[in-house]
């Protein structure tokens, strides 16, 4: 059966279950791969099923083919050419800073500062409160 395909193999196949985990890709109507979460796609893959669906056809490659125990890694990653890296620069890091501190404070987070003297004048009224 392994005489049809070879790792490193680039083919087209069919999406037929969707894991958590993975997805189960149809080579053809013998041969059944996993393509792991991990290589559907460049980056960070939360829900596969905002990536996959059964039914849908997809290029995948052959990674790495275990005879013994019939089983097939795809990823479809590898076929897609990764994305290029954006250029950071250390200035936009100190906004994001910023931006962050601005938005705490008009989410209505208040630093710890700012509550003690809240917190001294509740304590106070009810020391009042209990004294009289």
């Amino acid at each position: 059966m392994a005489d049809k395909f070879e790792t490193g193999q680039v083919l087209e196949g069919k999406v037929t279950g969707i894991q958590p985990y993975g997805a189960f890709v149809a080579l053809d109507d013998e041969v059944q791969g996993l393509v792991h979460i991990s290589e559907v796609t460049h980056g960070f893959v939360k829900d596969i099923n905002d990536h996959l669906s059964v039914g849908e056809e997809v290029k995948v490659k052959i990674l790495n083919i275990d005879e013994e125990k019939n089983k097939y890694s795809l990823s479809i990653r590898a076929t897609e050419e990764a994305p290029k890296k954006q250029e950071t620069k250390r200035a936009p890091k100190q906004n994001t800073q910023q931006q962050q501190q601005q938005d705490n404070q008009s989410s209505g987070f208040n630093t710890l500062k700012d509550k003690l003297e809240e917190w001294i004048e509740q304590s106070e009224e009810r020391e009042n409160t209990y004294k009289n």
